[in-house]
């Protein structure tokens, strides 16, 4: 299977990515390690960095520009718009008024140090704002040359289909891992269109007893539980891109060598199974 995926047909980054959220901002130490983290990615040949204008009000974005602009060629920081401190006492919440997405479209353009986003993700559907305002507005950036392509986060099958009705959708953000896999139909139309799928929180971990099984295929491949979950994302569909975020060089490390990683049939089957089993353990500690 590549290695690499082309967004919206045309642009190229490998399939492993970073996802930048969980980077401290705040002056200090925690920064200046940050900064090192992103660096680091790049070394290694991330070429795909997720970021939006909800992780710290644009500082994040801050942070991606003071850690790797001038950008290298290929490298890709996606960035996500459509929530605001516009809630009640300047709460955050889903706000995609077509003048508040503007809004955050320059001040990405600002802060990423940039002419053009060339993925911009809508990060959720605000239910209040008619959907063909939203995207209508990131429609206009586009022809406008702000943006270059669009994507979505966290929406169903029959949001996706809404959309595509009203822009070209060439990638989606969903929750989803080994153990998750709510939105797998959300995935299953993304492969079918060939949009790429970006799953947020790619690893996650519960006392379910599949963590057992997950960690008996990490030792037959003498890799770790999180190196084998991300190996299983890579495997299950060419379109998925998933996004592994830390704050730590040596996780990052960790994460970028999954790409690596072979799984045979038998474990790859062994694997599948496991959502069923996690989920059924759930609804019995819940009492369902």
């Amino acid at each position: 299977m590549s290695s690499t995926f082309r967004i919206g047909g045309d642009l190229d980054v490998h399939r492993l990515g970073f996802g930048a959220m969980h980077l401290p901002t705040e002056p200090g130490p925690g920064r200046e390690n940050a900064l090192a983290v992103a660096r680091r990615a790049v070394e290694l040949g991330v070429t795909l960095i997720d970021t939006a204008h909800l992780y710290g009000g644009g500082a994040n974005e801050e942070l991606l520009a003071e850690a790797l602009h001038p950008y290298p060629e290929g490298l890709l920081i996606t960035t996500k718009v459509g929530v605001a401190r516009t809630g009640p006492g300047g709460d955050w919440k889903l706000d995609g008024r077509p003048e508040i997405l503007r809004d955050q479209v320059r001040q990405a353009l600002r802060r990423l140090r940039t002419e053009r986003i060339e993925l911009l993700q809508l990060h959720r559907i605000d239910p209040d704002t008619p959907l063909a305002d939203q995207l209508g507005t990131l429609r206009e950036l586009q022809t406008e040359g702000l943006v270059g392509r669009i994507g979505l986060s966290e929406v169903t099958v029959e949001e996706l289909e809404r959309a595509r009705e009203l822009v070209d959708v060439v990638s989606v953000q969903n929750r989803y891992n080994l153990l998750d896999r709510e939105h797998e139909p959300v995935l299953d139309a993304c492969a079918a269109a060939g949009i790429a799928f970006l799953p947020w929180r790619p690893v996650a971990w519960g006392k379910t007893g599949a963590e057992d099984e997950i960690a008996a295929v990490a030792a037959e491949l003498g890799a770790t539980p999180t190196q084998v979950s991300l190996a299983w994302l890579l495997d299950r569909a060419p379109v998925v891109l998933p996004i592994p975020g830390t704050a730590r060089t040596e996780h990052l490390e960790e994460n970028v060598a999954a790409a690596g990683l072979e799984l045979t049939s038998a474990q790859r089957t062994r694997l599948d199974r496991l959502a069923g089993a996690a989920r059924a353990a759930t609804d019995r500690g819940a009492g369902v």
